[in-house]
């Protein structure tokens, strides 16, 4: 582990590893958040919003989420405030299926099978397929979370038919998609169409 000090160059770092990167960058930190009451937690950063308000100096307000019972609290810090930022083992492995809450993955060398919990995924659980690639931050032997590509293929299978009309804003519809998520496209994509979906944010990218 190491120390951080929320400067301009460290809020930068946080930013880089906020949407597609987010989960690989965890912090160890000190909270007065009394639902934590006053332990040493690791956090994993999932949003970070620099601010400066007047006299008041720069800030940055992070949305944390503390990686032993997936609780999210919201904390302001001053920029020269430090932090110990912890470093992960990263691992890939092949997703093969999931029951309930429990998804079973495969090391792709050995081919030996791991359980791991779903909430490790968070939201983007929703993109798992057979044989996708994902991959497992551990730390202190330990998975911490897992993650999906940023990029991944949907199908289309339920959307509005694209209604042609004479207008100078590009024009949003929602869809359906194969994984059970609704997203917005452009008016002209149709059902049964493959699209290139952004799994940060679930915004559509292109089509496949």
């Amino acid at each position: 582990m190491s120390t951080c000090y929320l400067c301009s160059a460290f809020v930068t770092i946080l930013h880089e590893f906020c949407g597609l990167y987010f989960l690989f960058m965890y912090v160890l930190i000190r909270t007065s958040n009394p639902s934590f009451l006053n332990l040493r937690v690791f956090c994993q950063v999932i949003k970070a919003q620099h601010s400066h308000q007047g006299r008041g100096g720069a800030t940055i307000q992070v949305e944390l989420r503390d990686v032993d019972t997936g609780n999210k609290i919201t904390e302001r810090f001053r920029t020269d405030e430090a932090l110990e930022r912890v470093f992960v083992e990263e691992k890939s492995f092949t997703y093969l299926y999931q029951e309930g809450d429990t998804v079973t993955l495969m090391e792709p060398e050995t081919f030996e099978q791991l359980e791991v919990s779903k909430e490790l995924f968070g939201k983007t659980a929703a993109y798992l397929k057979d044989e996708m690639k994902v991959t497992l931050q551990y730390f202190d032997g330990r998975p911490m979370s897992a993650s999906v590509p940023p990029r991944v293929t949907c199908t289309v299978v339920e959307a509005q038919p694209h209604t042609k009309g004479i207008t100078a804003q590009p024009q949003y519809k929602r869809v359906l998609l194969d994984n059970g998520l609704t997203v917005l496209v452009p008016s002209f994509v149709e059902a049964g169409e493959n699209i290139v979906i952004s799994t940060a944010d679930d915004s559509y990218m292109t089509r496949a």
